[in-house]
């Protein structure tokens, strides 16, 4: 299996024009769009070169970031990088994944040039410079792939973790915010921080204990931050702040998208992904899943697989739910 990994300076360079025949593509109203295209064009830049300013001038591309808006826009402007896409594509903000699994080399090839015209299309640009394949496996070939004109650096691994950005988000909180109340602090770290330690978990979701505990550690940190909650350990202050550790966060993902994946929010996907059990004589819940048997431990880490033996633990009465709403509040009453 080969990734490639590439890295576009996105949320500066979506072109508002190609933004918003987008949105009207999708059938936002003459209102909404409107109301969009004054936000933009609200924005103005100058440069700065050795003390001397340049004239203002109002800017023609870029989605403001850190807006919940923002961020809206900008997926919605790359909906569409998935079209025609043969192998497996992941986006993660401005950063993209292309997965070669199980799949013959010359439609991988095909992908790479699809992207690279989607990205001139849309007058982007890839940032070649962070470009890397990370090649996988025993018997991997370890081919040359290119972006484009220019050939892509091989890396030994990459880094998908956002610990060093959640850290570095809560030394700032820390630094700016002087009293530190729970009513501050909680809402600041729940949106600005724990998103980065859980951005698409069921995909990297940690397996070692070792990783666990470095996310750990930053919630660890936060709580340790907020005001009369210093001398309690870890344990007693979740409690008192009503949160469960990113451990039980993590599994509580994974049984919200399991939930919908069996009830065929995702159509295309849900049978592929899961087989229940074609027997009335089990013990526990009604609802079993089919676990698999894999000659590689690699892959009984993957989320369709290791998610199995905690679903078919859980009581009927949960696995039973109709309603997204009611499996959560009925899981969370466990």
């Amino acid at each position: 299996m080969s990734s490639i990994w590439t890295s576009v300076k996105a949320f500066d360079m979506v072109p508002h024009n190609i933004l918003l025949s987008k949105l009207e593509m999708y059938g936002f109203d003459g209102w909404t769009l409107r109301w969009i295209r004054n936000w933009l064009d609200g924005h103005i830049h100058r440069a700065v070169v050795n003390g001397s300013m340049s004239e203002s001038r109002s800017e023609i591309s870029g989605v403001p970031q850190g807006s919940v808006l923002g961020r809206v826009l900008f997926n919605i402007f790359i909906n569409n990088i998935h079209s025609e896409i043969e192998c497996i594509l992941s986006t993660f903000a401005d950063d993209t994944v292309l997965v070669l699994a199980g799949i013959e080399l010359i439609f991988y090839l095909r992908d790479l040039e699809k992207l690279e015209k989607w990205a001139h299309v849309n007058l982007m640009r890839f940032n070649k410079a962070k470009c890397s394949v990370l090649h996988q496996g025993w018997d991997n070939p370890w081919y040359q792939y290119r972006l484009g004109d220019e050939g892509i650096e091989s890396s030994p691994a990459e880094k998908e973790l956002g610990v060093l950005k959640a850290n570095h988000i809560l030394g700032c909180l820390k630094r700016i915010v002087a009293s530190r109340p729970r009513d501050v602090i909680l809402p600041l770290y729940s949106a600005l921080v724990r998103p980065h330690l859980e951005y698409c978990i069921q995909l990297w979701s940690p397996q070692h204990r070792k990783d666990m505990d470095l996310l750990e550690r930053v919630q660890r940190r936060a709580a340790k931050m907020i005001r009369g909650m210093e001398h309690l350990s870890y344990e007693d202050t979740l409690r008192e702040l009503g949160l469960f550790s990113l451990d039980k966060r993590r599994l509580w993902g994974h049984f919200i998208a399991t939930f919908q994946y069996l009830q065929g929010v995702y159509k295309k996907d849900g049978d592929r992904h899961f087989n229940r059990v074609c027997s009335d004589r089990t013990s526990g819940n009604g609802f079993k899943l089919k676990g698999g048997r894999f000659r590689l431990d690699s892959r009984k880490k993957f989320f369709t697989v290791r998610v199995v033996k905690h679903w078919n633990r859980m009581p009927s009465e949960v696995v039973d739910a109709s309603f997204l709403e009611t499996f959560k509040v009925r899981w969370t009453g466990l």
